[in-house]
């Protein structure tokens, strides 16, 4: 699978990038993108790939699904996809975010990156 693209979502802020009530069910909403993200994939890229949601917070625990991986994060979900990114070595790796700080993080390790758009219209 050394190959397969690596796609990490940072679901806490792709979820937070549309404001429609997400903040009344956070589980939900990410419950919903992960539910979406194992119909759809990743828009626009062919070949497979291999999707890591990775959740914190009030998603904690959350049920993968198939095609597509939960990773709880137990401390920060920003590190945790530091980590994940720099556990890939040459793999190649996109990372779904708008954080800043978390885009030149993994910018650094020679991750692609796009924004929650990517992902969510």
């Amino acid at each position: 699978m050394s190959d397969v693209l690596l796609v990490v979502v940072d679901a806490a802020n792709v979820v937070g990038s549309v404001p429609d009530g997400w903040w009344r069910d956070r589980r939900g909403a990410a419950e919903r993108l992960r539910d979406r993200l194992a119909a759809d994939g990743v828009p626009g890229r062919d070949g497979a790939v291999e999707i890591v949601l990775v959740v914190e917070g009030a998603a904690r625990g959350m049920e993968s699904a198939p095609g597509v991986r939960v990773e709880s994060a137990v401390g920060s979900g920003d590190d945790r996809m530091v980590e994940l990114v720099a556990e890939a070595g040459e793999r190649p790796v996109l990372v779904v975010t708008a954080d800043r700080e978390l885009r030149r993080r993994v910018g650094e390790l020679g991750a692609e990156v796009a924004g929650p758009r990517t992902v969510r219209p």
